[in-house]
């Protein structure tokens, strides 16, 4: 299992455009991908899932794979915070 912890710096926090950005990296990998913040941990691969935690400016997440391509799988999500969603 990879796991990687990332902040959100994007001033709008995760609305439906990152959300969705994330779904589309995740679902490029076949590892099982997580995010979990204050002990809700929700599938990646689900929009729905992404926007239930509420995750706003500079608030603190775990990012975790697992499977046989889990270390690209965070890397790509974890790319997508460090960038900011492409927003700013």
């Amino acid at each position: 299992m990879t796991v990687r912890t990332v902040t959100i710096k994007n001033r709008a926090g995760i609305h439906a455009r990152p959300a969705a950005l994330i779904v589309k990296v995740a679902n490029g990998f076949n590892s099982e991908i997580f995010m979990e913040k204050n002990g809700n941990k929700i599938n990646a691969k689900s929009i729905m899932g992404i926007i239930t935690l509420g995750a706003a400016y500079d608030a603190t997440l775990s990012i975790s794979a697992e499977g046989e391509d889990e270390e690209a799988a965070v890397d790509a999500i974890v790319t997508l915070f460090e960038n900011r969603f492409e927003e700013e």
